[in-house]
């Protein structure tokens, strides 16, 4: 299906923000710009504006126009319970490495309901506490159904909208339910490295798996946190 004018115009300026052309914080060419680079009228532009906007990739400011937003932030994996990290917002993070395609663990293959030797994209990040210091070392799997319709997610560039309004997008998948499984162990020799720790430190491991509307697997998180920087807070009836 065709895409729209300003449609287009969303996902050209989006390709460029993605490709660094555009810095966070820089101002965008204006609609008056656009309207005229692409020969639409200035409603057509300030609609893909508002396209950008609502994917959270830029803001408005006033007597300046749009700009770009700052690098998303991104979810601790799992804690969706109310009062957790998942609902009141995020950390920021350093992306680890590239993208890239693996066979991933047995217990996450599982999770996937994939078959032996069948590969999936991995995307690891860092994220990181206000001052800059190492919270978490997150290895999210993306099961090929979900990862080859979504090139972007095999890119280093950040998904300014998110990945899960981007892969909905894409797929016409979404989350509608997920599966987090905590358990506790010592963290690996890598894992130690991303976090700055030094000797055996025991660390809460929580996979999240998450589900789309027809109950098959979109993505399995397995996020790594050190037992002394882990919280889980949870609000019930007595």
């Amino acid at each position: 299906m065709a895409l729209l004018k300003y449609e287009e115009i969303a996902e050209s300026l989006r390709s460029r923000i993605a490709a660094g052309e555009f810095a966070p914080g820089q101002t965008l060419p204006s609609t008056r710009d656009l309207s005229e680079q692409w020969s639409v009228s200035r409603a057509t532009a300030i609609k893909a504006m508002d396209v950008l906007r609502n994917d959270g990739v830029v803001e408005a400011r006033q007597g300046t126009g749009f700009v770009v937003a700052e690098t998303p932030v991104a979810r601790p994996a799992g804690g969706r319970q109310t009062g957790s990290a998942r609902i009141t917002g995020g950390m920021p993070f350093l992306r680890v490495g590239t993208p890239d395609w693996a066979e991933p663990p047995a217990h996450v293959a599982k999770a996937l309901a994939m078959g032996a030797g069948v590969a999936a994209l991995r995307r690891v990040r860092v994220l990181q506490l206000p001052d800059g210091s190492p919270h978490s070392y997150v290895v999210a799997w993306f099961p090929p159904d979900v990862a080859e319709p979504s090139p972007r997610l095999a890119q280093t560039a950040p998904i300014a909208e998110g990945t899960t309004r981007y892969v909905r997008r894409q797929t016409g998948r979404f989350p509608v339910q997920g599966t987090d499984v905590t358990t506790v162990r010592l963290v690996t020799e890598t894992e130690a490295e991303h976090l700055a720790l030094s000797g055996l430190t025991a660390a809460a491991v929580v996979l999240h798996t998450a589900y789309d509307q027809e109950g098959s697997p979109l993505v399995c998180e397995e996020g790594v946190t050190p037992g002394a920087l882990y919280e889980r807070i949870e609000s019930y009836p007595m």
